[in-house]
């Protein structure tokens, strides 16, 4: 910007571009941390209303598998511990009657043993309420989420802005250009 006060080539939109330019880079910086603090803080109490409501409306209830769980091929592996396959289970639900439902065992389990099912207040099986890490990573998410997202604005105005203001120079050459050609390409 300063390199260009005396050149006799600097055009308004020069000057201008430059100030849009560093009032952007100047609104991100600012904007993209508070935005990300406020998603941010909104994020963990919302999530953090959703992991008291489940916690107090889910319970954990035993359930006797009606059918074997299937037998993974690489029984003992890494990956064999961490499969799990949707079985039927029968359980009690939350008014007192037997349900049936199914639920995702461990591999190689057999009909009549005991698992832990997470029960709703309708008695459908359901899944546990968020842990802390699932509470943690989901606000980060949108936190990173809101940052990117008014990076990526800033980055879009300057795209548009630059657009509009290439456009208005290329008009105003063309201009110039049709009042000077005329005159240059005459022959005495």
């Amino acid at each position: 910007m300063w390199r260009w006060r005396r050149n006799p080539l600097r055009r308004r939109t020069d000057r201008l571009r430059v100030w849009l330019t560093l009032g952007l880079v100047l609104g991100v910086l600012v904007t993209a941390p508070a935005a990300m603090f406020t998603v941010g803080d909104a994020a963990h109490r919302h999530y953090r209303s959703v992991a008291a409501h489940e916690a107090a409306s889910r319970d954990q209830r035993p359930a006797v598998l009606v059918r074997d769980a299937p037998r993974h091929p690489e029984p003992g592996s890494d990956e064999a511990r961490r499969t799990r396959y949707p079985v039927e289970v029968r359980f009690t639900g939350p008014d007192g009657t037997s349900r049936t439902g199914r639920t995702d065992v461990e591999p190689g389990r057999t009909a009549g043993s005991t698992v832990l099912v997470w029960v709703d207040p309708s008695g459908g099986i359901t899944g546990p309420p968020l842990s802390t890490e699932q509470l943690r990573s989901r606000t980060m998410g949108w936190a990173i989420l809101a940052f990117l997202g008014v990076v990526l604005t800033g980055l879009a105005a300057h795209g548009v802005a630059g657009l509009v203001l290439w456009r208005r120079d290329l008009a105003a050459w063309d201009a110039a250009w049709a009042a000077t050609a005329p005159r240059w390409s005459r022959s005495p």
